[in-house]
């Protein structure tokens, strides 16, 4: 009886078109990116060092990660990154018409994401800024949604940090989930992808704590700018907030054309598993 009220509710409610159910994966992904990233971020600063360290940050974003591409993967490829859909059109593995569709799903859930990080740690806010948000100093707490640059990191700098980062994500990304490569064990792409992110972040995060995420950065950001941070956010840095969101755009279309050109190019074409019925979605998105 409760399998024949499950079926007729899906069939009522539940969504036909494909493009809706990527938009709502995306969407939910990225809010459980931003709600264990920018969680861990809030705890080691709002508890002033005791409940956090970088460590902690990293492994927050590392299983932030790792939890967004289990909840989304298998209906959108889970991509919960601008910079990873651009790849994917680059490749033709995602239809240019679905790369806005996405793009939308991510920004909006990161932002949504932000706020549920917000009202989590509302009190703890108040207490650690007295009701005075700041962008910059030693009681700034901006940072705990965005990105902001080290002291030593210039523009030019920036930029390439963020090149460099994200098209070290995107090639790994598609050495996972490479079925003509070693790839991951089905199932484990995830975590594998999870562990891309430490890697990045206990190497690449000196410079500005590798965002390598437009959606990630620019979504809360906003969020920050109308939730009483205000315009600084966008002026702090000498207006740093458009590098990680140029920067990773750039990579990944960087880190798609290497690994395309070093490895993909070179592979023999692979018949597809005929007792395999959970097709990557990497390559499942192109055909709806």
């Amino acid at each position: 009886m409760e399998d024949e009220s499950r079926r007729k509710m899906k069939e009522k409610f539940g969504l036909r078109r494909d493009i809706f159910k990527e938009f709502l994966a995306e969407f939910l992904g990225i809010f459980v990116l931003i709600l264990f990233g920018c969680g861990s971020v809030a705890q080691a600063v709002l508890s002033k060092g005791a409940l956090g360290e970088p460590l902690t940050i990293h492994v927050g974003f590392t299983l932030g990660v790792m939890m967004a591409v289990y909840v989304a993967g298998g209906v959108s490829g889970g991509h919960v990154n601008p910079a990873v859909s651009l790849a994917m059109v680059i490749l033709g593995k995602l239809p240019l018409k679905k790369f806005p569709v996405y793009v939308a799903a991510q920004f909006l859930g990161a932002f949504a994401g932000s706020c549920a990080v917000f009202g989590l740690y509302y009190d703890a806010l108040m207490e650690f800024t007295n009701g005075e948000f700041a962008v910059t100093g030693a009681n700034a707490t901006a940072g705990i949604f965005a990105s902001y640059p080290a002291k030593h990191l210039s523009v030019l700098n920036g930029f390439v940090d963020q090149v460099i980062a994200t098209a070290a994500l995107v090639l790994c990304i598609l050495a996972i989930t490479d079925r003509k490569n070693i790839g991951a064990p089905k199932g484990m792409e995830p975590l594998c992808i999870g562990l891309i992110i430490l890697a990045i972040g206990v190497s690449m995060g000196l410079n500005c704590g590798y965002p390598i995420n437009p959606a990630r950065d620019l979504g809360p950001r906003l969020f920050t700018a109308v939730a009483g941070w205000g315009m600084d956010v966008f002026r702090a840095g000498g207006c740093w907030w458009w590098i990680p969101v140029a920067g990773p755009m750039v990579g990944g279309a960087v880190g798609a054309g290497i690994y395309f050109l070093m490895i993909d190019l070179h592979q023999p074409e692979s018949e597809r598993q005929v007792d395999n019925n959970v097709q990557d979605k990497y390559e499942i998105v192109t055909m709806n």
